[in-house]
């Protein structure tokens, strides 16, 4: 569904991303982990046309999108849902939902809405609350509802377990998890956390310092002997 291939991004004059192949199947959860400062937001900007491409492709489902901007990408199907500042928490819960899909006729938003109570009974019943009174948990799932109520083939999902208490983490990724076996989204996960990301993963990559350091079996990676000091970015 996405593939790059000797990608080489960062920020202005910043490289942060080195000869990056990256290969997120259809259908499937594909997990990228690695410590605090590897690169792996870069990569979500860089296929979202928000970082600098110096150099490598980006495929979408065979569509060349390197350097394309934001709009296009996010108009053939790949929808982003940010670690920070993915709500507004002024508006409610379904205002959010509107904002979004603000593109979608009336008819079609409505489906979606339907859908997206279905998949997310709390922000149904806390349809007409702010977002800024729900817990940690529930905007992050307000922020998946958003990315998915544009109808995605692809969400890229920026560490949406960050400061969250690991009951609350859980639950936040068992929706995840449906949204592959219930949807058939393809979704691929950017998590600092890997033990979380990997116990429900199909596929996995190890970032560190800009370069991939592993690439398979998510499982493989939790039993690397050397997993602790790949992770940390001892060498």
């Amino acid at each position: 569904m996405i593939k790059t291939s000797k990608l080489y991004s960062g920020y202005g004059k910043l490289k942060v991303l080195f000869d990056v192949n990256v290969s997120i199947e259809p259908g499937k959860i594909t997990a990228m982990v690695g410590p605090n400062g590897a690169g792996k937001t870069t990569l979500l900007n860089s296929i979202m046309g928000l970082a600098t491409i110096y150099s490598g492709k980006i495929l979408l489902g065979g569509i060349d999108i390197t350097k394309m901007p934001p709009h296009k990408v996010a108009r053939l199907g790949v929808a982003y849902i940010p670690q920070l500042f993915s709500v507004f928490s002024n508006l409610t819960v379904e205002e959010n939902l509107r904002v979004a899909a603000y593109t979608l006729p009336e008819e079609k938003l409505r489906d979606r809405l339907e859908l997206v109570y279905s998949m997310f009974p709390v922000l149904k019943e806390f349809s007409k609350r702010k977002a800024g009174t729900l817990s940690g948990g529930e905007r992050r799932m307000l922020a998946i509802s958003m990315g998915l109520v544009k109808e995605p083939k692809v969400m890229l999902l920026d560490e949406i377990t960050t400061d969250l208490a690991p009951i609350m983490a859980k639950k936040v990724l068992e929706k995840v998890v449906e949204l592959r076996d219930v949807l058939k989204l393809t979704i691929f996960l950017v998590e600092q956390y890997a033990v979380r990301a990997l116990q429900i993963a199909d596929k996995a990559y190890l970032l560190v310092s800009g370069t991939i350091r592993y690439e398979g079996e998510p499982q493989e990676l939790l039993k690397h002997p050397e997993f602790s000091k790949l992770y940390l970015g001892v060498t």
